[in-house]
C-alpha cells in the first residue's frame, strides 16, 4: 500500500451506504502460489533484509510469520530476529476487478501498537501513471498516536498527507464501537466505476446485522494526482482496476520504526471473499 506519514486527520461525519450483492461463483484456480487461503492462491512478499515500502520495512516469510492454522485461518506476524524487525505481506495470484471485497478478521485489533498497521487492499504495480496503482484500502492503525481510538481507516487512493492541502475527502476514520474489534468482524468495500462504499460488521457474516461503521465516496469528488518517487500520476477521481490488479494483506510498521513496546504482533484473518460486479 501507499506510504503514509505520521499525521492523520481527525474523523469527519461519515456517510451511510449499504448494499446487497449476489453470491459469487466458486473461484477458478489460476496457478499455484506460496499459499492457498480462502479459495485463492497467494504469494509471499520477500524483500528479506532489504527495506521496501510500505514503511520502508523488511518483508519476509522465512521466520514462520505467515502461516495457516488448523482451521485454515491466515496468520500474519511482525517478528524480531537478530535485532531486526520483519513484517509480512501476501499478494493474490489471481487478479480482480470491480466488485465486493469481503475480509473477516478474528483477532483482537484493539491491542495494536501505535506503530503497527494492518492493510487489506487492492494494488497494481503497473497502473501508477493511469490509475494511481488502482488502490482501495481498509486499514487498522493508530498512526503513531497511542491514544487514538478510531482504529479503522477507509481510503480511496491517491491520498496525499504530505501535501500542504491534503486530499482529506479521500479518507475517513469512522466512529465505531471499538470494543467490537476485540473479536470477529467483517470489513467490506464495494468498488464500482462511480462509487466506492465501505461497511464493517460485528461477527463473521456478510451481510451482517450489527453495523459498526460505513462510508462512501462517489465520482462527484474532485480528481487528484498521486505523487510519489518524483513521479505524478494522471488525475483521477475513482481509480479503476486494470489487468494486473490484485488483493494484498500486509502487517507492517509505520515509517519502519520498531513497536514502541518492543513486542511482536500477530493478526488472524479468517477469510476473504470476492463477489464480482
Amino acid at each position: 500500500m501507499a506510504y503514509k506519514a505520521l499525521s492523520r486527520s481527525a474523523a469527519i461525519c461519515m456517510l451511510m451506504s449499504l448494499f446487497s450483492c449476489k453470491q459469487s461463483d466458486p473461484p477458478e484456480p489460476v496457478s499455484t502460489g506460496n499459499l492457498y487461503f480462502s479459495g485463492y492462491y497467494w504469494n509471499f512478499k520477500n524483500s528479506n533484509d532489504t527495506a521496501v515500502g510500505p514503511g520502508p520495512n523488511r518483508f519476509t516469510s522465512k521466520y514462520n510469520n505467515i502461516f495457516l492454522d488448523a482451521d485454515s485461518s491466515l496468520h500474519l506476524k511482525i517478528v524480531k530476529n537478530n535485532n531486526q524487525w520483519y513484517c509480512s505481506e501476501i499478494v493474490s495470484v489471481r487478479t480482480f476487478g470491480y466488485g465486493t471485497y469481503i475480509f473477516t478478521t478474528t483477532s483482537d485489533l484493539t491491542t495494536m501498537n501505535e506503530r503497527v498497521v494492518l492493510g487489506l487492499f487492492t494494488w497494481n504495480d503497473h497502473s501508477f501513471q493511469t490509475q494511481a496503482n488502482s488502490e482501495i484500502d481498509i486499514e487498522f492503525a493508530r498512526w503513531n498516536v497511542a491514544s487514538d481510538t478510531l482504529l479503522a481507516t477507509y481510503s480511496v487512493q491517491p491520498v496525499w498527507f504530505d501535501n500542504a492541502t491534503p486530499y482529506l475527502e479521500r479518507t475517513r476514520k469512522p466512529q465505531m464501537q471499538v470494543s467490537k474489534l476485540k473479536s470477529a468482524c467483517t470489513h467490506v468495500f464495494r468498488w464500482t466505476p462511480s462509487l466506492v462504499s465501505w461497511v464493517s460488521f460485528s461477527g463473521g457474516s456478510y451481510p451482517g446485522t450489527d453495523t459498526l461503521a460505513s462510508w462512501s465516496f462517489d465520482s462527484s469528488n474532485p480528481s487528484r494526482s498521486k505523487m510519489e518517487g518524483g513521479k505524478t500520476s494522471n488525475p483521477i477521481v475513482i481509480p479503476a482496476p486494470e489487468d494486473s490488479t490484485n488483493v494484498r494483506f500486509n502487517l507492517w510498521l509505520l515509517n519502519g520504526l520498531p513497536p514502541s513496546d518492543n513486542k511482536e504482533f500477530e493478526v488472524v484473518i479468517k477469510s476473504f471473499r470476492f463477489i464480482p460486479l
